[in-house]
């Protein structure tokens, strides 16, 4: 079914740029969306995230929920003028509002993040489900992965993907839920309901007695980063050294990280670009948003449930308790699944990495030909040639991958942890700079790339710090924090230095560049009617979302 969607949808897709690269600007919302999260999802979820919920709780579930704020910046401030400026790419942006200088820069550190954080990360935890599920050689799983996922985006272009990315993520959530529907009724027993078991996952993480209790009690300095005498693994707000979600770092670090990855992260916001109307790309992102919802039910429920069946997971050396636990999505397949209904979740699992790896693969063919080959090589390049080189170099990029896939593994600790250091490393400098020169028209491109530069420079500091000091403090130890130190730099730099140099030309802050204070203009695209109205389901959005946040603040649960 998947390759007749992929092969349907691209056919034609080749006959220029706009149709191989923007899908010829015709998704409808529903396929923005769907494919939106499609390309969030991958083994990165299922493989990282399980892991990690199974270590420290339902605090993983605030990377999904806190993406509130980054769609909802998305939504009414960076469509506007993604849109109305009509690029390709989201470096192509940055020459228009700045530089040629600062979008070059902004094209190879995207190539070289999207292969290293993305596709090489995404391969290797795929092939590491399989080795695991059915002994599979790690190089083979690898490389057959890479070449079964990356056909549609070479063949097709985005529309092979965004079109075959709406069916994937149907899979991944039935099949996501079908694993938590299992787990919890294994919970509750052979006369218990759903509820049940809902209720005994909930008394087991509370961790208050027993070899769950003594599971964090033995490993409370790792899971709160600190000296504290308690964690509480049903609370999304932690304490400032978390390794992963210290509450401290929640606003800056969606400013930083989460805008970078969902707004200028160029695999993200293509299949923004490539929709048929302002509409559909706002109400499309309302709609991957309402997904967000859910997520977690399919992406950390089930590591809490594995923590409630085998809480013993953690009672190992630390050093092997992350390896353990990423294991979790296939411990539990093994476990509850009857081998008749596995290829249900393993079609799950490796529909996420399909649409990953083909976004991606998309995506950076598109950055390398349209904002590397064709502005610095071949600027007079026809639209067949561009096509031609997006899928050579997508071939290339593919191979790259493959090849840096097969040594993820040796890196050793948590994959999640791996792929969300590197973007707390890349995402700064960049998300800065965007940010302020959406809002404030005084910053101008000698600002930015100072800003980038010594963006990049600080980052390193606090790694060679890390790795090299004698002592250093708890809380600078979290990627989550170092990300947020680093943006607040960026922001002093890029204001400081485009305060004491000259302001930028007129064609660099239009209204279509720029937000007009005076205009406010965002309130194009928004619907006709109330009940098909971006304003009324992204409104419900975020009163659920802010609910959530209620639910579990630890207070109530």
């Amino acid at each position: 079914m998947l390759s007749v969607v992929g092969f349907l949808a691209g056919r034609g897709e080749r006959a220029g740029s706009t149709e191989y690269f923007l899908a010829g600007k015709k998704l409808p919302w529903y396929v923005v969306g769907g494919s939106f999260i499609a390309s969030n999802i991958s083994s990165e979820q299922f493989i990282g995230m399980i892991g990690s919920a199974v270590v420290f709780g339902i605090c993983v579930s605030m990377l999904e929920w806190g993406n509130v704020v980054t769609f909802t910046l998305l939504i009414w401030f960076f469509i506007p003028f993604l849109l109305s400026a009509r690029v390709f790419t989201t470096p192509e942006y940055l020459e228009l509002r700045y530089n040629a200088a600062l979008r070059q820069l902004f094209a190879v550190v995207t190539v070289i993040s999207n292969v290293v954080a993305f596709l090489a990360a995404v391969l290797y935890g795929g092939a590491l489900a399989l080795q695991n599920l059915f002994g599979w050689d790690l190089w083979f799983a690898v490389i057959a992965l890479g070449i079964v996922s990356g056909v549609w985006a070479i063949y097709g272009g985005l529309s092979s993907v965004a079109w075959t990315d709406l069916l994937t993520v149907v899979v991944m959530i039935v099949g996501g839920l079908t694993i938590t529907v299992l787990g919890l009724s294994t919970l509750a027993g052979d006369d218990g309901s759903l509820v049940d078991g809902l209720r005994t996952m909930i008394e087991r993480n509370q961790a208050t007695q027993g070899t769950w209790a003594e599971a964090v009690t033995v490993n409370l300095h790792h899971l709160t980063g600190g000296d504290s005498e308690s964690y509480d693994r049903l609370s999304l707000f932690q304490g400032a050294t978390h390794p992963i979600v210290p509450a401290i770092s929640f606003l800056p670090f969606i400013f930083s990280v989460s805008v970078w990855y969902n707004v200028l992260n160029q695999f993200m916001i293509q299949r923004v670009l490539g929709a048929r109307s302002e509409y559909d790309a706002r109400m499309g992102i309302v709609f991957a948003g309402w997904i967000k919802v859910v997520l977690p039910v399919i992406t950390v429920l089930p590591g809490m449930i594995l923590f409630a069946l085998h809480p013993e997971i953690l009672l190992g050396p630390w050093e092997q308790v992350k390896p353990e636990a990423d294991k979790g999505y296939v411990r539990m397949i093994q476990a509850l699944v009857p081998v008749g209904l596995r290829g249900l979740f393993l079609a799950a699992l490796f529909g996420a990495i399909q649409s990953t790896v083909n976004s991606v693969l998309n995506s950076t063919s598109t950055i390398v030909t349209l904002d590397i080959y064709k502005r610095m090589f071949r600027p007079q390049a026809s639209d067949r040639r561009l096509v031609r080189v997006g899928v050579i170099s997508s071939v290339i990029i593919l191979t790259v991958s493959i090849v840096l896939g097969g040594f993820v593994g040796r890196l050793g600790g948590s994959l999640f942890e791996y792929i969300q250091s590197l973007y707390a490393f890349f995402a700064p400098p960049f998300a800065a700079v965007f940010v302020l020169g959406i809002l404030w028209r005084r910053i101008n491109g000698a600002g930015a790339l100072v800003t980038v530069i010594s963006g990049f420079l600080l980052g390193i500091a606090i790694k060679l710090y890390l790795n090299f000091a004698a002592e250093t403090p708890l809380w600078l130890a979290p990627y989550a924090n170092q990300a947020s130190i680093n943006w607040f730099f960026c922001l002093a730099v890029c204001i400081g230095m485009s305060l004491l140099t000259s302001p930028p030309r007129d064609e660099q802050v239009t209204d279509q560049l720029t937000f007009n204070w005076q205009t406010l203009n965002i309130f194009d695209g928004l619907g006709d009617r109330w009940s098909t109205s971006v304003v009324t389901w992204w409104g419900l959005f975020v009163v659920t979302i802010l609910a959530l946040f209620v639910l579990f603040s630890g207070f109530v649960l």
